[in-house]
């Protein structure tokens, strides 16, 4: 399967990655490589993540990543990942629109 990033994954992948960087350089450069290689898992595996909480929609779905959501949306020929979020946040409905 191809997989697809949203404008705002990418938008929210590189908050986080400044945001650690701050702090610890190596350990943003590991934090990207480590949630690319997560999300590649999904290649083989499109239904490993859970079903996401505030929906009942069986093909939006999140991975957990240490303190982090990848939601992403599952279709016939490819993964869309939608939001990158901190675990503790309401996923707003038009992240998963």
């Amino acid at each position: 399967m191809k997989i697809i990033w949203s404008p705002l994954a990418i938008d929210r992948i590189s908050e986080i990655a400044e945001y650690i960087s701050q702090d610890n350089p190596s350990a943003s450069v590991k934090w990207i490589d480590d949630i690319f290689a997560k999300i590649e898992q999904l290649n083989e595996f499109p239904e490993s993540g859970r079903i996401v909480p505030e929906t009942s929609r069986n093909n939006i779905r999140e991975l957990i990543y240490g303190n982090y959501r990848i939601v992403y949306l599952i279709e016939s020929e490819q993964i869309s990942i939608l939001t990158v979020r901190y675990f503790k946040q309401i996923l707003p409905s038009e992240e998963i629109s």
